[in-house]
């Protein structure tokens, strides 16, 4: 008897937990009009797509990527009474929009908004925002502490192209390699956008350089790491994410180092990208992290049922299993930890480098 009372108990959560999810409605904030439109589609491919996979029912919703798309998409979800929203990819939109949500208690996950103030104003304007993506200055950090744990023993040099991009970047790292009691060998600005660098090479060459972080083009890098092997300079370049672009007529020199964010489709669960592959889904751009936001919403809301708290405290400090691995948000919304990695070019392709 009492194993037959624990088995009926243990049917009746279950039946609970399914009748949650079958009823749990997600909001999808994309760009279904304008230039961005492409990417909107990205994001509702994937959120529909996780959906499916995890028994929820999403409600999307036409952002425009506008200050007025994202105010009136808030109020259809408002009206629909959805638990929470994933999507957006501009700072326009969703900051029009997460006022009306906080209102009505909606937690919101953004994949691609980056701007910085977002999380960092949480004090002061209370927005329940959680950012599965990269926050703006994340590159730029991941630059600085990686280059100065790999070069702390190295003769380096950090160049930049006197664009902002450019010298925040370097700025970033030069001032933790101070920290950290290093000292570049050189430090200089050059003119992007040139045939060739060899004037460049040869200071940075006559200044002992082996290798050198360049804020920069990927164009503008490779046509470095060209020049720098025609004068048998024996340097070694890195860059950010710009590295991601293809050039278009000189390869990176092997050996380019690459700040920047995984390919998630490489990371991600084959089953998930199966699936995708399946429906015809390319896994590039938006879809996977629009996949993965509906997945963190769909745990966090049941860990929010079972343990009685508000969704947007479960969705602080926890740990949520996805398709491109575990996910975590810290006290203001952001990852926990930066997503930007280390890649290296072996004359083909950029991969992981592993470091010791």
């Amino acid at each position: 008897m009492r194993h037959i009372t624990t088995t009926l108990a243990a049917l009746f959560w279950l039946s609970l937990a399914a009748s949650a999810n079958a009823d749990m409605l997600v909001g999808v904030a994309a760009p279904l009009s304008g230039p961005s439109e492409i990417l909107g589609k990205q994001i509702e491919a994937g959120s529909a797509l996780a959906a499916e996979a995890q028994g929820i029912t999403v409600k999307t919703a036409d952002d425009a990527c506008t200050a007025d798309g994202g105010a009136a998409a808030a109020r259809q979800f408002v009206d629909a009474k959805v638990s929470v929203v994933v999507g957006f990819l501009c700072t326009e939109a969703i900051e029009a929009a997460l006022p009306i949500l906080k209102g009505a208690n909606i937690p919101v996950i953004t994949i691609g908004v980056r701007t910085e103030s977002l999380t960092d104003r949480r004090a002061k304007t209370g927005w329940p925002v959680y950012r599965l993506g990269p926050r703006g200055d994340d590159e730029r950090n991941a630059v600085a502490t990686i280059l100065t744990r790999l070069w702390q023993n190295e003769l380096f040099a950090i160049v930049d192209d006197g664009t902002i991009y450019g010298r925040e970047i370097a700025e970033t790292f030069r001032a933790a390699a101070e920290q950290a009691a290093l000292k570049p060998v050189f430090v200089d600005t050059f003119r992007p956008q040139l045939d060739n660098q060899i004037g460049l090479i040869g200071r940075l060459k006559k200044a002992g350089a082996t290798k050198v972080f360049a804020g920069g083009d990927g164009d503008d890098i490779a046509i470095m790491g060209r020049d720098a092997a025609q004068l048998d300079a024996g340097i070694t370049f890195a860059g950010g994410e710009t590295l991601r672009t293809p050039t278009d007529d000189v390869p990176y020199a092997a050996g380019t180092l690459m700040i920047a964010l995984p390919e998630w489709a490489e990371a991600a669960d084959p089953k998930v990208v199966q699936a995708f592959g399946e429906r015809k889904i390319v896994t590039d751009g938006y879809t996977l992290p629009a996949y993965v936001a509906v997945e963190v919403a769909k745990a966090a809301a049941a860990d929010a049922e079972s343990s009685g708290k508000p969704l947007a405290e479960v969705l602080t400090g926890h740990d949520f299993a996805t398709a491109i691995g575990t996910i975590r948000f810290d006290e203001k919304g952001d990852l926990s930890q930066n997503p930007f990695r280390a890649f290296r070019f072996d004359g083909t392709h950029f991969v992981p480098l592993e470091e010791k």
